[in-house]
């Protein structure tokens, strides 16, 4: 029988898996929106992050050190990806792109998986997120709370850098309408470069905060690549405000659907997004097609 307190405890898990959803789903979103690339090994780049971040855990023992060496060291591989690979791709056929990240990122999950193994990995949360935290009509574990708190400071630190800065301007000129970017007398190639790395990053940085809730294996990011996908398809492809609330949703689908029956959580999820292409085919938040 399902009781109050354990509907709460799953309303909880979903807000903050949705917030660490949207925080993927965004940096995805923003990739495709300026760039017009459609990222398959985005689920690679989450995984790659928990590795990165496991790697700088061990050697220093300091959770903070592994977030930062986790993030920054998938913005250093985005821009690296960029240049090597993927703007030789900006000209060529969706499908020869599709193609090029998936390989990409099958590639990184059998490196990863030659140099660490198979076994799942375990990074601990900091010793002061620990425990649970009463929250007087239910106890929950401490370290979810700080998910939802640290998701949801990314998430605003990123709205503002789209939202109030400059670079933000040319990304979101550049998903209302690629061809702007060039007329502007930018330097495309730095901007585009940069906001690879940007949307590298998102997912990078929500990899080792998930780590310590779910253990880290090199085939962790194949999941997330699909639900990743499917929040941007219900919030809006190429819209920041549609990833958050897309993920939002889709974290409690998930969530409160597995309290009654786990296996039947994603099949909810791709039922919502059906209905959501029936209905509103550009998404919950996304503008109509500008082709």
């Amino acid at each position: 029988m399902i009781s109050w307190s354990n509907f709460l405890s799953q309303f909880f898990n979903g807000l903050a898996s949705g917030a660490l959803l949207a925080l993927i789903s965004s940096g995805l979103t923003i990739i495709y929106g300026t760039l017009g690339v459609l990222n398959l090994a985005h689920g690679a780049m989450f995984m790659l992050g928990g590795y990165a971040g496991y790697v700088a855990f061990q050697a220093t023992g300091s959770f903070l050190i592994a977030v930062i060496v986790g993030s920054l060291f998938l913005v250093l591989f985005g821009v690296i990806f960029e240049f090597v690979i993927i703007r030789r791709f900006y000209s060529r056929p969706p499908e020869d792109q599709l193609l090029v990240t998936f390989g990409v990122g099958m590639v990184l999950v059998e490196l990863v998986r030659w140099g660490f193994g198979s076994l799942s990995l375990t990074v601990p949360p900091p010793a002061w997120a620990m425990g649970v935290t009463p929250l007087g009509f239910m106890i929950y574990p401490t370290y979810r709370l700080v998910v939802l708190g640290i998701a949801a400071v990314a998430l605003a630190v990123l709205y503002f850098v789209l939202y109030r800065t400059r670079l933000g301007m040319i990304v979101r000129a550049g998903i209302e309408d690629s061809t702007m970017v060039g007329m502007l007398g930018i330097n495309v190639d730095r901007v585009f470069m940069l906001v690879f790395g940007i949307g590298a990053m998102a997912a990078g940085f929500a990899g080792i905060v998930n780590a310590p809730v779910v253990s880290l294996t090199p085939d962790m990011g194949d999941a997330i690549l699909v639900q990743t996908f499917v929040v941007v398809v219900i919030g809006g492809v190429g819209s920041f405000p549609g990833a958050i609330l897309g993920g939002l949703i889709a974290g409690e689908i998930l969530s409160v659907t597995s309290m009654f029956n786990p296996a039947y959580s994603e099949v909810m999820l791709f039922a919502v997004m059906t209905l959501v292409l029936l209905l509103r085919p550009q998404g919950l938040l996304g503008l109509p097609s500008r082709e």
